[in-house]
């Protein structure tokens, strides 16, 4: 079950509890991890950042209790390091290590593994090829399952331009999967078709 991030926050900042630090570090750390990767490309480089943040929260934990949602707190002052960090190397070529994984609901037919594989892969680069922010959007909602107000207060834009670039993210991932052959890799229509409507149920559970 997820802990009350709020509650930890308030024992942190008011008890100096360290169990609750650490509850609340076990329960944002790799989300966190995978928010800088979008920025940073590295997943080493996104784990340094990520550790910086919690221990200066630590660190100045007892001028931190006014913070009212410290999961969104947390996502901002990871981008905020993420962005210095790209600015600060912006001539370096960046590799990316992460895998994006796409998780869709399993069907429990072996013999579809294969056919989930190629659309999983093929919808990894539409999502690669979204431009950066809704690509961090449709992150955000999906992995993370943050709502429209959150990740607008995390980008700092409206929750309106959240919808529309998520929506942009969906229509482009409608699109890849409508123009899969029919018969490429035994990927078939009544799949597509469910994929795409497993695609908008998830999404349209957060609205």
């Amino acid at each position: 079950m997820r802990p009350d991030l709020t509650e930890l926050w308030g024992k942190i900042c008011l008890n100096d509890d360290a169990q609750a630090f650490e509850r609340l570090y076990y329960a944002l750390f790799n989300k966190l991890i995978k928010f800088s990767v979008y920025y940073v490309h590295q997943r080493e480089v996104a784990e340094e950042i990520v550790s910086e943040v919690f221990v200066k929260c630590w660190t100045n934990r007892s001028s931190l209790s006014q913070i009212d949602y410290p999961e969104s707190y947390l996502f901002i002052a990871v981008k905020n390091q993420s962005l210095k960090y790209r600015k600060k190397y912006s001539n370096i070529h960046l590799v990316e290590l992460e895998d994006n994984d796409f998780h869709l609901v399993d069907l429990a037919d072996p013999s579809k593994k294969l056919e989930r594989k190629e659309l999983h892969h093929r919808l990894d680069q539409a999502i690669e090829m979204l431009p950066m922010q809704a690509r961090i959007v449709f992150r955000l909602i999906k992995e993370n399952g943050l709502r429209y107000k959150e990740v607008a207060e995390i980008l700092s834009i409206s929750p309106r331009t959240v919808q529309t670039q998520l929506f942009r993210a969906i229509d482009k991932l409608r699109q890849t999967l409508k123009s899969l052959p029919e018969n490429s890799k035994n990927i078939k229509k009544d799949g597509k078709i469910l994929s795409i409507l497993i695609i908008l149920f998830y999404f349209f559970n957060y609205l």
